[in-house]
């Protein structure tokens, strides 16, 4: 099952363990290099999708300063999810790199 490029994003973003939902939004913009930027609506809906889907479950509630906090994590299924997407990606990425001629690593 290929994923889209927001939901893989939120999915690595969790993969070093759980986080709420700001922080899947700054941990994607850096991953992303700034070119993917989540708003709260768009973030929150892919999570809902994704726990739907048995992907990613939320593993902790707070309040903090009066703010209700939900922290998300990968399944198991999720991180396999994850790992298969990421394989994928990675061969795909090396028969481009063929078929154009280019150097790995170097961009040209």
């Amino acid at each position: 099952m290929a994923l889209r490029e927001q939901s893989y994003l939120v999915l690595l973003a969790l993969s070093d363990g759980p986080l709420h939902g700001y922080g899947v939004i700054k941990t994607v913009q850096e991953l992303s290099e700034a070119r993917v930027r989540l708003g709260a609506g768009a973030l929150y809906g892919a999570l809902d999708r994704l726990a739907g889907e048995g992907l990613v479950t939320v593993v902790k509630e707070e309040v903090v300063d009066g703010r209700h906090r939900r922290y998300y994590d990968l399944t198991g299924h999720g991180r396999h999810l994850l790992a298969e997407e990421t394989i994928r990606l990675t061969r795909l990425a090396t028969t481009a790199q063929r078929r154009l001629r280019l150097q790995p690593g170097t961009g040209a």
